[in-house]
């Protein structure tokens, strides 16, 4: 009898131990969001390469948006609503909560429209005012929206590990906060 506990014991051990190593879907998509949630390397690193390409912000506004955004990240939170596997395809139905930068940026363009004489001088606008107005605006916003992304994994046979494909513009813009609906 204390062989058949002892067997029955190892063999739960050996099943416990071999599904630890495996990842799953919602594992994968766990893991990436927790690098934004944690400002991982990789996700500072495609932060800075993109604003480079912002010609119309100065040295210190990429500083000031870079912060906001990584705060944004920082402060992203998530729930996993649903895992569905179908072979070597799967979606995880995520349901994330961020700052709603969206309803920041529309409300300084309304303050823009009702103060035009604190951004314009002989009708042109004084961008760089207004830029450091919207910022001021997205570091200070802290109301908060839900969107639902739904990620989708593949992997190349039933050993393999899941890949994460690409988030399009729209699931990108959710996570910073920007989705207009």
């Amino acid at each position: 009898m204390k062989k058949r506990v002892v067997f029955i014991i190892a063999i739960l051990f050996l099943l416990v131990g071999c599904s630890v190593g495996m990842e799953t879907p919602t594992k994968k998509v766990e893991s990436f969001l927790n690098k934004y949630q944690t400002n991982d390397d990789e996700v500072v690193e495609q932060f800075d390469t993109s604003l480079f390409e912002e010609d119309n912000l100065s040295d210190e506004q990429k500083q000031k948006y870079k912060d906001i955004m990584l705060d944004q990240y920082k402060n992203l939170t998530y729930k996993i609503k649903e895992e569905k596997i179908d072979g070597n395809k799967a979606t995880v139905e995520t349901e994330i909560e961020v700052y709603d930068y969206n309803t920041a940026i529309n409300n300084a363009y309304v303050y823009l429209e009702e103060h035009h004489d604190e951004f314009y001088m002989n009708d042109v606008l004084d961008t760089v005012a207004f830029i450091d107005y919207k910022l001021n605006q997205l570091m200070d916003f802290k109301d908060r929206i839900q969107y639902t992304i739904t990620f989708n994994l593949t992997r190349d046979d039933n050993k393999s590990d899941w890949k994460l494909e690409e988030l399009s513009e729209v699931d990108l813009q959710k996570i910073h906060g920007i989705y207009k609906n």
